[in-house]
């Protein structure tokens, strides 16, 4: 399992360019400090084996005093990766909290201990505290913990090379093999002794007990949501009698939102013709038998769903109520279902009402379509980029202000959040149609006052913002488009991060120097690691067919 979190000190205004510069120190010392390869940042990649990524950036806000964000992506449970963090770098993390300010919370006293002069109280206890979990994470290559991920590498390192360095004056045995699957068998015998590992079963990328927490907890939202949904039906269920009163009611009230809002046909045919944005290799043509059986399978999922929704809180009621009154099972069974049909007749007009609601406070929205730029900022910002394979970005902006904001941020990110651990293309690591996202997240903060957002990525800057604009619009919007000063949305999905130019000038005025980075592959991009997982799998395996062999052996 592989855990993102954000630990947030609010920093002294008057001792902030004492922390950047402790900050970049911290950085220069773990630069010089080199691995067993001769690599730099060797002491964090020795003594915190847990560690993915992890970043420091200080954020500045004319309305907010400085803040610090701690930025990590690491394996297992917080607990062990914060002891293995102290004891590589605690001292020199104190050192950055000592110009941070006092949390008035319940880690205020915690934090006294830690930052006294010659203090020796544990740090970890005050960052596992001060830490919290975003509310959306995409993971690039799920299921793969760091250790895996550079132990893959060293096999596909040593299979090419094993490859390519056979005996030079003899003919070499792997290009004159007849077939891929002598390829694997010759080259999983030459690799084994120094890989002993292959002999073992890799393991499950996404075990079951995840999978099935991942579906129960998307299925609790979904319930959520449909309840939330169908309260006013329910209500008016309560009050009004015959209870299909109730359900003309809903059903004229949605037919009035529908006409009220004027470009819901645009809404309609985006969700008529989008395909999930899923990546292309994952999307096989259909059929027309196929659609009628993605239809059938539609619609039996309904009726199950709505089946459900009326027959257990029917029977719970019925369950209860019955003893209490002396009426039959039968009577309050049928009566509890006819108010909770009510209810899920209502859902369209709720619905309706929410994207009425919204429109109206979209319309009305203020942009921010030049936002300054600071240059010096833009140039410390542009020196940190382009240096490895990865980069980094760190963004924290405004929340727009309003109940429906509030409540459409956190149903939104969150179900986004849900749906991306359970669909089959976000488990391999796309976002969108695009593979380039090693970790990203976004998390409130300030009683959901601002967001922030964090990714580590491969390529370019530039390219990854381009990405996002042609593959992962929607997505992009959905997440960001309750911020203030992005891009005219229309009904969070629209329009919004389609406009790339001021998409790109919104994103960059939004985000802070990365002042100390670490990556603990930053040679390896999504896909490579993807690929050297193939290329480990397959030699996990003592044979393979003819077809498995020739589809491997092209990842060689």
């Amino acid at each position: 399992m592989q855990s993102v979190l954000s630990t947030v000190f609010e920093v002294q205004p008057d001792s902030k360019d004492m922390l950047v510069a402790r900050i970049v120190q911290l950085r220069q010392d773990e630069e010089s400090l080199v691995g067993p390869q001769g690599e730099k940042y060797g002491r964090l990649k020795v003594r915190v084996p847990l560690l993915h990524f992890m970043a420091l950036s200080v954020f500045e806000d004319d309305r907010y005093d400085p803040i610090l964000v701690i930025e990590t992506n690491f394996d297992g449970p917080p607990g062990p990766f914060w002891a293995q963090l102290e004891a590589a770098v605690g001292e020199d993390l104190r050192a950055i909290l000592r110009f941070c300010e006092r949390p008035s919370g319940p880690t205020g006293a915690l934090f006294d201990r830690v930052v006294a002069a010659d203090s020796r109280q544990p740090i970890a206890p005050l960052l596992e505290g001060h830490s919290f979990q975003p509310l959306i994470v995409h993971l690039g290559n799920r299921g793969l913990d760091r250790d895996r991920i550079l132990r893959e590498a060293d096999l596909f390192h040593a299979a090419r090379t094993i490859l390519a360095d056979a005996d030079r004056t003899a003919p070499n045995p792997y290009r004159s093999a007849t077939s891929a699957t002598a390829i694997h068998a010759d080259l999983r015998g030459a690799l084994l002794a120094s890989f002993p590992w292959l002999d073992e079963p890799a393991p499950a990328r996404i075990p079951a007990h995840e999978n099935r927490s991942d579906w129960l907890r998307l299925g609790g939202f979904l319930a959520l949501l449909l309840l939330a949904l169908s309260l006013p039906g329910v209500l008016l269920g309560l009050m009004l009698r015959p209870w299909w009163v109730a359900v003309l009611l809903s059903l004229v009230a949605a037919a009035a939102f529908a006409a009220s809002i004027r470009d819901l046909g645009d809404l309609l045919r985006f969700f008529g013709t989008s395909d999930g944005a899923a990546p292309a290799d994952a999307r096989p043509r259909p059929t027309a038998g196929s659609r009628l059986v993605t239809a059938l399978k539609g619609s039996a999922g309904v009726v199950a769903v709505i089946g459900v929704y009326l027959a257990i809180p029917s029977a719970a009621a019925a369950a209860v109520v019955a003893p209490l009154t002396g009426a039959g099972f039968g009577d309050i069974f049928r009566a509890s279902a006819q108010v909770l049909g009510a209810g899920l007749a209502s859902v369209p007009a709720s619905a309706l009402a929410i994207l009425w609601w919204l429109r109206r406070l979209e319309a009305r929205d203020a942009s921010h379509d030049h936002p300054r730029l600071d240059e010096g900022k833009l140039r410390a910002m542009m020196e940190r980029e382009d240096h490895i394979a990865q980069n980094h970005m760190g963004s924290l902006v405004l929340v727009k202000p309003g109940v429906l904001r509030a409540v459409l941020l956190r149903v939104g990110l969150r179900g986004l959040g849900l749906v991306l651990r359970v669909t089959e293309w976000a488990r391999r690591g796309y976002l969108g149609s695009m593979r380039t996202i090693h970790f990203a997240h976004w998390a409130l903060i300030d009683n959901g006052g601002r967001l922030m957002f964090f990714s580590n990525f491969d390529g370019s800057w530039e390219s990854y913002l381009d990405d996002f604009i042609e593959k992962a619009h929607s997505g992009l919007t959905l997440a960001w488009g309750n911020a203030t000063g992005f891009p005219p949305a229309r009904f969070l999905l629209l329009d919004g991060a389609t406009q790339g130019r001021k998409f790109k000038a919104w994103a960059r005025h939004s985000m802070t120097v990365s002042l100390f980075w670490y990556s603990a592959y930053k040679d390896y991009t999504v896909d490579q690691i993807e690929r050297h997982a193939r290329v480990a799998d397959g030699l996990r395996r003592r044979s393979l067919t003819k077809e498995e062999g020739t589809l491997w052996a092209r990842d060689l």
